[in-house]
């Protein structure tokens, strides 16, 4: 039985930057909720309908229906690509990582504030943020354990966007990753992402208590098959506990940051991913002298 429920009902104009112009009257698209913007219904018809040269376009007369119909939710058709969001929220008094400070978010320059430097009618928001780099969904560069190690900014695109990726699933039950759960994988030049469902426990006393991680021999397996990029959905890609002869010498960031390896920590909504068949994307800000950054990861899913 289709489960979907939602769909909009909508009129649009599209004029094209070469001359000339389309219209559409009640035009219908399925959709995943009860809501969904202009501008994505306007990427939409252009991808549907193959349009080029599109200028400005413009929506009118939208309407929201409930009943049920056959086509795949949002209007994708085989061959279209769908991004699926892998990143948690950063807002003010998110902490990341137990123990370190909480994010700070707040105006630097108000709405209120604006309207006495500019025109009347006319105001901005400029905002201003105080965290630690390992807030939120973050990646890792060798700078960050490295003295000598490439830094944000050395980083190179390619080692973070687009890249073929794998999903490696994770029972509930386990704790210590080891290398047996990457062998007889198709590794090489892909990112793997680990998939634990530990994201669950975010931002909360739970997230840091007995969290999953790799082991030393896991991460040299992934070194050596040539590995582009390692994500975890969990607190620490390496075992954090206090114990003094495994929770202090990371070895994991150690292996892989040591070969010029990206890795991500608190991945979330990895079991919205197939196995593979997708590209990955976790790209930071290019910033000199720093190791780690948060990043929007993506999964960018075609067909």
């Amino acid at each position: 039985m289709n489960s979907i429920q939602y769909r909009v009902q909508f009129d649009f104009e599209i004029e094209f930057s070469n001359g000339g112009g389309l219209q559409g009257q009640g035009f219908r698209l399925d959709i995943d909720g009860d809501d969904i913007g202009d501008a994505e219904l306007v990427d939409y018809i252009v991808r549907d309908l193959r349009l080029l040269m599109v200028g400005p376009a413009r929506i009118l007369n939208k309407q929201i229906l409930v009943e049920a119909h056959k086509r795949k939710a949002g209007g994708l058709e085989h061959g279209a690509t769908r991004y699926v969001d892998l990143s948690h929220t950063i807002e003010d008094g998110l902490v990341t990582y137990p123990g370190m400070p909480a994010a700070h978010i707040c105006d630097y320059l108000s709405r209120e504030y604006s309207r006495e430097i500019y025109a009347e009618g006319t105001q901005f928001h400029i905002g201003r943020i105080d965290m630690v780099a390992n807030t939120g969904t973050y990646i890792d560069c060798p700078s960050h354990r490295y003295e000598d190690g490439a830094d944000l900014s050395q980083i190179r695109a390619e080692d973070c966007a687009d890249l073929d990726a794998i999903v490696v699933r994770i029972a509930p039950s386990v704790k210590s990753i080891d290398v047996a759960y990457f062998r007889d994988l198709e590794l090489r030049g892909r990112a793997v992402l680990v998939h634990t469902g530990w994201d669950r426990h975010f931002a909360t006393p739970a997230y840091a208590d007995g969290h999953p991680f790799l082991t030393e021999d896991a991460a040299v397996w992934l070194r050596d098959c040539g590995v582009k990029l390692v994500g975890i959905d969990s607190m620490n890609i390496d075992d954090t506990s206090r114990d003094d002869t495994r929770g202090k010498t990371r070895p994991v960031h150690s292996t892989l940051l040591g070969a010029g390896i990206l890795i991500v920590e608190h991945l979330r909504n990895l079991a919205a991913l197939p196995d593979e068949g997708f590209s990955f994307s976790a790209v930071p800000p290019k910033v000199k002298g720093m190791g780690t950054f948060p990043v929007r990861a993506l999964a960018k899913i075609v067909g």
